[in-house]
């Protein structure tokens, strides 16, 4: 018997809850207004704003992961998700409404999964622009420690190149 995509989100997670519930709900609202599907490899793109238990559900049921480029974290700690096709120009961003506050964890994660997308999420556009295609970077020798990393992520520090462990930020206070 095949699993449904709740149970993959489930399985690949490790327990249900109600924030893997907001992913799901999440990549299926995006799936029916955006006609995507699984993307196996750049031509959706999620940019996640927060690092919590629905990415999961974002990752299992679009495709979209760190490692193949078209997942990216942008840490405004938002439960909020958008949606870029590459081959459309379409997009779409999902920002979670607030739960009546009165609701146990069961009763959310019900909730979440069976409520119409339209309830839980405000649909909007993204603020922001598709983000490019991933690049693959030269890597370099980190002077100080040995270690590989690629050149964007490196610094110049008394003259040597440094990775960004072994760089020393410079302030003075602000």
């Amino acid at each position: 018997m095949a699993k449904t995509d709740w149970e993959k989100a489930v399985e690949f997670h490790g327990h249900s809850c109600p924030g893997l519930a907001i992913g799901y709900k999440a990549a299926e609202a995006a799936k029916e207004k955006m006609g995507i599907r699984f993307s196996s490899d750049e031509e959706i793109v999620c940019v996640t704003e927060n690092d919590a238990c629905g990415v999961d559900a974002i990752q299992v049921i679009t495709g979209c992961s760190i490692g193949k480029g078209n997942l990216i974290y942008r840490g405004t700690g938002k439960m909020a998700f958008s949606f870029f096709n590459r081959k459309s120009g379409e997009s779409l961003r999902l920002v979670a409404k607030p739960l009546d506050p009165e609701m146990d964890y069961a009763e959310k994660q019900e909730y979440i999964l069976n409520a119409p997308a339209e309830e839980i999420f405000d649909f909007k556009k993204p603020g922001f622009a598709l983000p490019e295609e991933a690049k693959i970077f030269k890597s370099l020798l980190c002077d100080q420690c040995g270690e590989r990393a690629p050149e964007h992520k490196m610094r110049l520090q008394n003259g040597i190149k440094v990775c960004l462990d072994c760089f020393k930020d410079y302030t003075r206070g602000w």
